[in-house]
């Protein structure tokens, strides 16, 4: 079966910072219709989409496993924080920006009244009039502003403060790569849609697949929404470093573009149940699909939410090699991409 990459190409262009997903939401409930025997939304936005495991629907006295899958659909971003009296925005972040990345980007700021188009750019002089030290510095968060092309009272009149601003770009294929924005963590929302898609017949266990919100922020949508379903097991889908490009040392790549799906031993957040690794790589070894240990020194992934919930649930993260990652052109390898989706799918079944 090939992979639906329209698919992936709309999923990365939809616009959800955390805490206004609502775009990615609506898409992803109508992805799901068919494909499951339940979906919920609940308080924090997260989608809670349930199909029954073959022991729960043949026999209701059965001993029901329940795994609980997790992928995020918000994106990092901004919120206007502040307009000020020549009709400039100054912005909060929401998730983990390199401003390196920031200079000079086409943003989109989502108001009230519809969609303004606008400039981030840090504050400073153009290379024309600035210094040579001027030139060498990196500017702070807090130097950027956006500007709308409009007068102040126009802007005052269109903006508010806590609007939605997302960084502008198209996504798009590039070789055997799948490039744009978002990738992280809408990838995994791809890869946990196409999955239910392909589980035809009944999965092994109860299966509540979670599109989590606010996860860029905290794993605020995780932390809800694995109290609610209280998982025997969990598996959290998302992306890690694939550090393999040119200037990084070999032992600094953590996973490599087109090896395979990654299996998380250890982040910031969490170490992986052991067992659980055990299990996922002698599986995969099983049914021939690649796959890559991953060791990530910085982050943390739904799957740590899922692990503490509760009195604790035994859970690992299979991540999606990504290069460039939290900018606009994050890249994942399609022969990644189906490594993930073979090996959950083994998994489940």
């Amino acid at each position: 079966m090939t992979l639906n990459i329209d698919g992936l190409l709309t999923l990365s262009n939809l616009n959800g910072v955390p805490g206004y997903e609502d775009a990615v939401r609506e898409y992803v409930v109508q992805a799901l219709d068919g494909l499951v025997d339940d979906v919920r939304i609940d308080a924090m936005g997260n989608v809670i989409a349930f199909r029954a495991g073959r022991a729960s629907a043949e026999d209701d006295a059965a001993p029901r496993e329940r795994v609980m899958l997790s992928a995020h659909m918000d994106e990092i971003g901004f919120l206007v924080r502040y307009i000020d009296d020549r009709g400039f925005l100054r912005v909060q972040a929401l998730g983990g920006f390199d401003p390196r990345n920031l200079f000079a980007r086409n943003v989109t700021v989502q108001t009230r009244s519809g969609l303004l188009p606008g400039i981030l750019t840090p504050g400073g002089r153009p290379i024309h009039i600035s210094s040579a030290d001027d030139r060498k510095k990196v500017p702070e968060l807090r130097e950027f502003f956006i500007d709308l092309g409009l007068d102040a009272d126009e802007v005052r009149r269109q903006v508010r403060v806590g609007d939605m601003v997302t960084l502008d770009q198209s996504a798009r294929q590039v070789g055997n790569l799948v490039v744009g924005k978002a990738l992280d963590d809408r990838a995994s929302v791809f890869m946990q849609l196409e999955v239910l898609r392909r589980l035809t017949e009944r999965p092994r266990h109860d299966v509540y697949a979670v599109f989590s919100t606010q996860e860029e922020i905290g794993l605020r949508g995780a932390v809800t929404a694995a109290y609610s379903v209280q998982p025997t097991l969990g598996v959290a889908l998302d992306v890690t470093l694939a550090v393999d490009t040119p200037g990084v040392e070999a032992d600094e790549a953590v996973t490599r573009a087109g090896q395979g799906i990654g299996i998380k031993v250890y982040d910031s957040s969490m170490v992986s149940t052991r067992w659980l690794v055990d299990v996922f790589c002698e599986l995969a070894e099983r049914e021939g699909v690649a796959y890559q240990l991953e060791v990530l020194a910085l982050g943390g992934t739904d799957g740590a939410a899922i692990q503490r919930s509760r009195d604790g649930v035994p859970t690992i993260t299979l991540s999606l090699p990504t290069r460039y990652i939290h900018s606009i052109v994050e890249a994942v390898h399609l022969n990644d991409l189906q490594a993930g989706i073979d090996l959950l799918l083994a998994y489940l079944r």
